[in-house]
């Protein structure tokens, strides 16, 4: 059993990226679901699927990848929060992550959103993880 499902979710989108793998599959949960969502909106993966057909269910990620140099789309993708030392930051202090080209998912009151979403809607909360 694992301790950290979130760096879990984010190392097994990192290692299928430097295997050069099309799809990820990974366990699910509805915080994962939610990330998932964010990553395909802010257009970082080509699709996914929630298959809720065991106890968990599983999601499946199709990686996004240039259509010339063949690199992933996501450059890295980093945990900021741990379960050992979480990282709240209110809607004032919210990070720009590489100067507002990258995103940071943030998990509020009012669910999970970028950091964008949750400067503009003036809520706080804690600081999941950065993709750029």
């Amino acid at each position: 059993m694992y301790t950290d499902p979130i760096a879990d979710y984010l190392t097994r989108v990192r290692n299928a990226i430097a295997a050069g793998h099309r799809v990820v599959e990974i366990p699910a949960s509805n915080l994962k679901k939610e990330m998932t969502k964010i990553l395909f909106d802010q257009g970082y993966i080509l699709s996914y699927q929630f298959n809720d057909d065991k106890v968990q269910g599983t999601i499946k990620i199709a990686l996004k990848y240039d259509k010339e140099t063949k690199e992933s789309v996501i450059r890295k993708i980093q945990r900021i929060s741990t379960p050992g030392l979480r990282k709240y930051v209110g809607s004032s202090e919210m990070p720009r992550v590489l100067n507002g080209l990258g995103i940071a998912i943030v998990s509020t009151s009012k669910g999970v959103m970028t950091n964008k979403k949750a400067k503009q809607d003036n809520v706080g909360g804690e600081v999941l993880c950065y993709i750029y």
